[in-house]
């Protein structure tokens, strides 16, 4: 089975269900300093980014089921999740290099407490610029800002 990449045009309801269903997957297979109450209450904001954001590009089998996805706005990369049972293939490095070569993705955002996330993203050419005690909601997450030359 092969995996294909492609822009989301349009962003039905139907196709967000299952992308809430690959965020959480990934959350909970990467983000163990949340609890399941911090999960539910984020997940609750998970609908509007994937909206709001310029950028939504899916990784799906040849089914169109999404294993995959990462939101990008002004060359900046705003989420990627990878389904648990999709983890360890290359398919975070061939959705952000496809970032990275397409719309020009040179910073991010990761939880400083998601060490797994950091190495991916220092093996990728990212660089910590500098970090923050608080995530942009003020909460006790730590959160590294990275970038790389372009």
């Amino acid at each position: 089975m092969s995996i294909q990449i492609r822009e989301a045009l349009e962003r039905p309801e139907d196709l967000l269900a299952q992308l809430l269903t690959v965020w959480e997957a990934s959350v909970r297979a990467t983000h163990d300093f949340l609890s399941d109450e911090a999960i539910r209450h984020i997940r609750d904001s998970v609908p509007q980014a994937l909206t709001g954001v310029a950028h939504l590009i899916l990784a799906e089998e040849d089914s169109g089921r999404p294993v995959a996805f990462m939101g990008i706005q002004d060359g900046c990369l705003e989420m990627l999740f990878i389904a648990s049972e999709e983890r360890g293939r290359g398919l975070g490095r061939r959705l952000l290099e496809y970032g990275i070569a397409r719309h020009g993705v040179t910073r991010l955002t990761v939880n400083e407490q998601n060490p797994q996330a950091r190495g991916f993203y220092e093996h990728m050419g990212f660089q910590v610029d500098k970090r923050s005690d608080l995530d942009e909601q003020g909460n006790p997450y730590p959160l590294l800002y990275m970038s790389r030359s372009e």
